[in-house]
């Protein structure tokens, strides 16, 4: 194989990856080459496509509502940031907002959340259930003390349709895609200098970006750290409901069961710890084998409980898709890569990839070209935390 060289080479190029492409090649201070990595180019496996995708500012750690706020106004204009030749992509954005819904016992965590929201620029309601009835009146209030909805700034979109728009426009930019699998990168002292892929192929680089999704822990450690951070295989499952449920948001149940509108029908799923895996492992996160039964035993009865128009409902197809579960935290880890100097880790997204890619990749850019974030700082999301064991602890996970 020839030798190849990159100023900067990212492994991993689904929406990460290829936002952070898009993002270095679009800042006026960057004028390298960027290559990136991709062992699948079909994405058939990858977390950005078979997510549920979605954008919330419901946290309860200001960065990650900061990142969303950053994200919501990104996607709104996402027309004029990624349009490549005159052609603007569309990712059919729907605020149609996210309803927490908490009993008794979950309700001043939930007020506490609202309150950072807000005052962090978030438009939130907090709500009782007189108001929750009043606005949506097929919802069962009697178990609930209080609900936060999104007004605007929250909902969905085509994540299929984000990842292809960061490609494409990162392509128009200059940046090159390479079908291939990293196999080993090579260091000297704290500097990584080049990755080799099964082909034999080298890549030398200025500097090294893990955007590996699921695979970024075996990434990190050919680097020579440890990252907490494994795969998940997780859950979604599709119906349609007889009756009509007006206005339905992406609701979350006190039971941590989820359901959105999809089209003329709904897709729903649940959290982490209600899928009754306290260790967020899997033997084969990469499997397409789906577990009908935690639908029939634990979603469909919660969601219908919540929503009694779910009693009757015809269920539909549904997948499995990799999570890649920050085991510290459930936030994000960012940055460079301790007392490595050209290596920067983008891993652990536990689920907000698809939401977070607009700022993770423009932060990434700004910290590679400029040694510091300019737009937004991520720095509570850093690899510090990772060295220190100290939990950036995340009170919405879903």
């Amino acid at each position: 194989m020839s030798p190849q060289s990159a100023d900067v080479v990212i492994v991993g190029g689904a929406v990460m990856g290829s936002s952070t492409a898009y993002h270095l090649l679009a800042d006026p201070g960057f004028s390298g080459r960027v290559i990136v990595i991709e062992r699948d180019p079909t994405y058939q496996l990858s977390a950005s496509a078979l997510s549920a995708a979605s954008i919330r500012q419901q946290y309860s750690s200001a960065v990650n509502i900061r990142i969303s706020l950053y994200g919501i106004g990104f996607l709104r204009q996402i027309g004029e940031h990624l349009a490549v030749d005159g052609e603007r992509p569309e990712i059919d954005l729907k605020e149609g907002g996210y309803l927490y819904c908490a009993s008794p016992a979950g309700a001043q965590i939930l007020r506490e959340n609202q309150a950072l929201q807000v005052a962090e620029g978030a438009d939130i309601l907090l709500m009782d259930p007189a108001a929750l009835k009043a606005r949506f009146p097929w919802l069962n209030t009697d178990d609930l003390e209080a609900g936060t909805w999104g007004r605007t700034g929250e909902g969905w979109f085509d994540g299929w349709g984000l990842l292809q728009a960061f490609r494409k426009k990162a392509r128009s930019l200059g940046a090159e895609y390479i079908k291939g699998e990293v196999a080993a990168i090579e260091r000297e002292g704290n500097t990584i200098v080049a990755v080799r892929l099964t082909d034999g192929t080298r890549i030398a680089c200025g500097s090294l970006v893990n955007c590996a999704g699921s695979g970024g822990r075996g990434i990190a450690e050919r680097a020579g750290i440890s990252i907490p951070v494994q795969a998940k295989r997780r859950y979604v499952f599709t119906f349609t409901c007889r009756d009509e449920v007006a206005n339905c948001p992406l609701l979350i149940d006190t039971s941590g069961a989820y359901v959105r509108p999809e089209g003329t029908g709904f897709i729903c799923g649940a959290s982490p710890e209600a899928d009754g895996d306290p260790d967020w492992s899997d033997a084969d996160p990469a499997s397409q084998e789906i577990d009908f039964a935690f639908f029939e035993e634990f979603i469909w009865p919660s969601l219908a409980h919540r929503v009694p128009a779910f009693e009757a409902i015809k269920p539909g197809r549904a997948w499995a898709g990799p999570y890649d579960m920050c085991l510290l935290d459930h936030n994000a880890i960012v940055g460079r890569a301790g007392a490595l100097t050209n290596f920067y880790v983008c891993n652990g997204f536990s689920g907000h990839g698809l939401q977070q890619s607009p700022a993770i990749g423009r932060g990434l850019s700004e910290l590679i070209v400029d040694g510091r974030y300019r737009t937004l700082d991520l720095s509570d999301l850093g690899y510090e935390r990772v060295l220190a064991n100290r939990p950036l602890l995340e009170r919405n996970v879903i």
